[in-house]
């Protein structure tokens, strides 16, 4: 008994099954180290079977050169998409960053396995904040739809144009930065303040030895001031997952 296989069908489900997975070994939530890779290639070829029938329509097969070609273009193209949503969200990780350097916590820095990152409480705080605030709020699913509508920008063995990426990176790296700012700033102008204030009044009383309580004060300002920034976080991490979505999805 012969069983009947469309070799088409398969080489679009091995083409798009790649693009996935070599998305989701880089792209955040699911480029944490607590996801097994095995799960992340099931992942993969499972998000790759739903889109088979809708990309496999201007889908002619190839020769096995022309294959092996494919599957290079498509690993490429899923790694450098899974690139631009990194950099999209490692606003959240600067924003933390830049709160552990004005308010002294930098000196305890230190690398976290799991989620590869190198920075000192707040960093990972907040990095490990947002990527719950991913899965409770469905924003992984922004994600997922920006990666399954990236088949109609960018179509299966079509190739990638460098200059549309190129683009892309530059306006992401830039939001990263202007994000970051936006939602450490409030903390950061009042950890400036303090420590204009510190400077004044050491100016006024030199005997004082102001600047000795600027340590303790930076970090007392620092744990009272942090739960404003949490209560903002849900907001934050649903307009970068959309943001995420559209960078996605404007690459063709």
């Amino acid at each position: 008994m012969g069983i009947p296989i469309d070799q088409t069908w398969l080489e679009v489900l091995l083409l798009a099954s790649v693009r996935m997975t070599a998305f989701l070994v880089v792209a955040p939530p699911f480029a944490h180290a607590a996801f097994p890779a095995r799960i992340k290639a099931m992942l993969g070829v499972g998000l790759g079977l739903a889109v088979t029938s809708r990309v496999s329509g201007g889908y002619t097969a190839k020769d096995t050169a022309g294959f092996f070609t494919a599957v290079v273009l498509e690993l490429a193209t899923g790694l450098v998409l899974g690139f631009l949503v990194l950099l999209v969200f490692a606003a959240v990780q600067s924003a933390g960053s830049l709160i552990d350097l004005f308010s002294g916590f930098q000196m305890a820095q230190a690398f976290d396995p799991q989620m590869m990152v190198n920075g000192a409480q707040f960093t990972r705080l907040l990095q490990m904040a947002a990527l719950a605030l991913l899965f409770a709020s469905d924003g992984y699913q922004l994600v997922i739809a920006g990666l399954t509508g990236s088949f109609t920008a960018l179509p299966l063995a079509g190739g990638l144009d460098l200059a549309q990426p190129v683009q892309a990176m530059t306006s992401a790296v830039t939001g990263m930065f202007l994000a970051a700012v936006q939602i450490a700033g409030p903390l950061l102008v009042v950890l400036f303040l303090a420590d204009v204030g510190l400077g004044l009044l050491t100016r006024v009383a030199p005997a004082l030895n102001a600047f000795s309580l600027g340590f303790p004060l930076k970090i007392m300002l620092t744990l009272s001031l942090a739960a404003f920034l949490f209560l903002a976080l849900p907001r934050i991490v649903s307009t970068l997952a959309g943001q995420a979505a559209k960078t996605v999805l404007g690459v063709g």
